[in-house]
C-alpha cells in the first residue's frame, strides 16, 4: 500500500544529511490549488521594520544600484541598495537624488549655465536640457534647451534656449506628473523641489513609456513619504563618518557589505550603528552558517544578508575554498533568524523566477539579485554591442577592476600588499527596464507559489516550518528534464 509518508521528503530532513544543495538541485512538490494566483500576496519585510510590497532587493554593486535603480525599485514596491565602491559624498548624494523624486525612474538630463555654448554631443543623447544661472542644480532655473537646436556650438545656450515653461513638483508622483504635463499641454516640464532645486525633467514621452509597463503597484515609502532607499558601508573606521553622511541623505537601511560577515570589525560596526541612529535598520553579513547568524543577532542586526560564493560572478568558493551551496544557506539562516523576528535576504545564486520561489519558500524574507538585474536600463553603465549582443558590463565586487576603486575593503583585502581576486568582469545582455521586468517575474513567482499551495510568503513559510511542504533532491538527469530539451533550436521569450 502507497505510503504518503514517503511522497517527497521535508527540508527537516534534507538539509540534515551533510549535503550543501543549490537552488537547481531541488525540486518543490505542488500542493492544493484553492485559490487565483493574482490573490497571492507577496508582501514581506526587508528587515525588522521595513516592509515591501515585493519580495526583491537590488544588490548593492556599482554595475547594478545608483538612484536609477533605486527608484525604480522603490517605485515597484521593493528596494535598491546603494553602493558603497565611491567616495562617502558621492554615495550620499546618489540616495538624496533617489529619495528627492516620486517618479519611477532618473532622466539625469544635462544642465548648461546661461554662458555655455554646448555641442550636440553635450547632450549625451537626451533630447533636453536644463539652463540654469550657475550650471548647476541649486541655480535659478532660467529655461529649457532643446538638442535639436544645438546646430553651432560656437552659439551660447542662451541665444536659442526656450523659457522654462511650469514647473511641476519633484514630489509628484507618476500619475501627478503625468496629469501635470496633460493639463498644462505641455510636452515637457522640469521637476523642481520644494527648495527650488532643480531635480530632473519629465516629458510625454517619458509618460508614453511608463505606461506600455505593467501598473505600478503600491511604492515603498518611508514615514516621510519618500521612495525607501537603502545604502551599503564598509566595517572600516572611515566607515563611520560614511554612516553619518547616509543617514543625514535620509538612509532607510545601511547594508554592511561584507564577503564574510561574521567579524569583530562588522560586530563592532553593528554596535557603532544602532547606538549612534537606532531609528535606522541595519542589516549585517553575508552569513551561511547559524553561528555565523548567531553572532550578528547578537549583535543587534535587524536583518542578515545570506550567501558567500554563490553569484554569478562570485568566485569566493573557488578561491578560498569557504562558503555554502546557497538553497543550504538560506534554510539553516532562516531556520534561526526567522525565531529571533531577523528577516533574511537571500543573495545570490538568482538566475530566473523559479529560484527566487525556492529561496522564499525555504526562508527567505526577500531575494537580493546582482546579474538579474545587471544589463537593465537602470542599471549604471553604457550599452556596447558584442557579437551582435546588446550588453552592459556587469563586475563583481571581489574583482580586481573593482577593488582598485575601494571594494577590497569587503573582503578585507584593504591592508594587505598582494590583492588576490574573489570575482570576475563580464557582460550581460540588455533586459530592458527593471519597470517591466519585475512585475513579469512576480507573475511567475505567484504562479510558483499557486501550484504550491501558499497564498502568501507567509504561509509559505508555514508549510515549511509544519513539513508539509515537501520537496526532493534531483539527478542530473532530472535537471537536464526539468529544462528545455529535445529541440533542434528555440527562441526563449519569458514574457
Amino acid at each position: 500500500m502507497a505510503d504518503l509518508d514517503d511522497d517527497g521528503v521535508p527540508a527537516s530532513l534534507i538539509f540534515r544529511r551533510g549535503y550543501s544543495y543549490t537552488y537547481n538541485d531541488l525540486i518543490l512538490h505542488p500542493g492544493l490549488i484553492n485559490f487565483p494566483a493574482d490573490a497571492v500576496d507577496l508582501s514581506t519585510r526587508l528587515s525588522r521594520n521595513i516592509h515591501l510590497a515585493i519580495p526583491c532587493v537590488a544588490s548593492p554593486m556599482d554595475t547594478v544600484s545608483e538612484a536609477a535603480m533605486a527608484v525604480a525599485m522603490a517605485a515597484l514596491g521593493a528596494v535598491a541598495v546603494v553602493h558603497c565602491n565611491t567616495d562617502a559624498h558621492i554615495q550620499a548624494s546618489i540616495v538624496r537624488a533617489a529619495k528627492s523624486r516620486r517618479l519611477p525612474f532618473v532622466s539625469s538630463v544635462p544642465i548648461f549655465s546661461l554662458a555655455s555654448a554646448p555641442s550636440l554631443i553635450d547632450f549625451a543623447g537626451h533630447d533636453y536640457a536644463l539652463v540654469t544661472e550657475g550650471g548647476d542644480s541649486l541655480s535659478k532655473l532660467v529655461g529649457v534647451a532643446v538638442a535639436a537646436d544645438a546646430t553651432n556650438p560656437s552659439v551660447q545656450v542662451s541665444e536659442y534656449m526656450r523659457p522654462a515653461p511650469r514647473s511641476a513638483s519633484a514630489s509628484f508622483d507618476f500619475e501627478q506628473a503625468a496629469a501635470f504635463l496633460a493639463d498644462e499641454g505641455l510636452d515637457y516640464a522640469p521637476l523642481v523641489s520644494e527648495e527650488g532645486e532643480a531635480i530632473d525633467l519629465i516629458t510625454s514621452k517619458d509618460v508614453e513609456r511608463i505606461r506600455s509597463y505593467p501598473k505600478l503597484g503600491k511604492p515603498s515609502l518611508g514615514a516621510d513619504g519618500k521612495f525607501i532607499v537603502a545604502a551599503s558601508i564598509g566595517t572600516r573606521e572611515d566607515d563611520k563618518r560614511r554612516l553619518e553622511q547616509l543617514v543625514q541623505a535620509g538612509a532607510n537601511a545601511i547594508v554592511i557589505d561584507s564577503s564574510q560577515g561574521n567579524s569583530t570589525y562588522q560586530i563592532d560596526m553593528i554596535k557603532y550603528a544602532k547606538k549612534m541612529f537606532p531609528e535606522v535598520d541595519v542589516i549585517g553579513g553575508n552569513v551561511v552558517t547559524i553561528a555565523q547568524a548567531q553572532n550578528l543577532i547578537a549583535s543587534g542586526v535587524d536583518g542578515l544578508r545570506v550567501g558567500m560564493g554563490s553569484g554569478s560572478i562570485c568566485t569566493t568558493q573557488e578561491v578560498c575554498a569557504v562558503g555554502r551551496g546557497q538553497a543550504t544557506a538560506v534554510y539553516k539562516v532562516a531556520s534561526y533568524a526567522n525565531d529571533q523576528n531577523v528577516p533574511v535576504i537571500a543573495d545570490g545564486g538568482i538566475s530566473f523566477s523559479g529560484h527566487i520561489v525556492k529561496a522564499l519558500t525555504l526562508g527567505a524574507s526577500t531575494v537580493m539579485m546582482g546579474s538579474f538585474l545587471a544589463g537593465s536600463h537602470e542599471a549604471p553603465g553604457a550599452y556596447e554591442y558584442k557579437d551582435g549582443h546588446r550588453v552592459k558590463k556587469y563586475r563583481g565586487m571581489g574583482s580586481l577592476e573593482a577593488m582598485t576603486k575601494g571594494s577590497d575593503a569587503r573582503y578585507l583585502g584593504d591592508t594587505l600588499k598582494l590583492k588576490v581576486a574573489q570575482g570576475v568582469v563580464g557582460t550581460v545582455a540588455d533586459k530592458g527596464s527593471v519597470l517591466r521586468l519585475i512585475p513579469y517575474t512576480m507573475q511567475a513567482v505567484k504562479q510558483g507559489f499557486q501550484d504550491l499551495g501558499a497564498s502568501s510568503l507567509q504561509s509559505a513559510h508555514d508549510l515549511l516550518r509544519a513539513d508539509t511542504l515537501r520537496m526532493e533532491v534531483r539527478t542530473g538527469a532530472a535537471q537536464v528534464e526539468g529544462g528545455i530539451h529535445g529541440l533542434m533550436s528555440y527562441e526563449k521569450k519569458p514574457f
